[in-house]
């Protein structure tokens, strides 16, 4: 494995060098797998983005009429 270095707030890296070693582990774990995640996004076409996000605006009951009200709220 290989280590990268990312900048954060000062309140962040200080939070971070007080946690115990378990949770500094979990805390890897979860940024490694998140930023996984989002370097596989980069690989997705615009198209196959746009398609995930319609999909799951309509399982969250968006409709076109409502899509349509809410562009034209003012």
């Amino acid at each position: 494995m290989t280590a990268i270095v990312i900048e954060v707030d000062e309140n962040v890296a200080q939070t971070f060098s007080k946690v115990s070693a378990d949770k500094k582990y979990k805390l890897k774990l979860l940024l490694k797998l998140r930023l996984q995640e989002l370097m596989s996004a980069h690989e997705r076409s615009l198209t196959d983005i746009m398609d995930a996000i319609g999909h799951y605006a309509e399982v969250q009951g968006m409709t076109p009429e409502l899509l349509a009200s809410l562009l034209n709220e003012k």
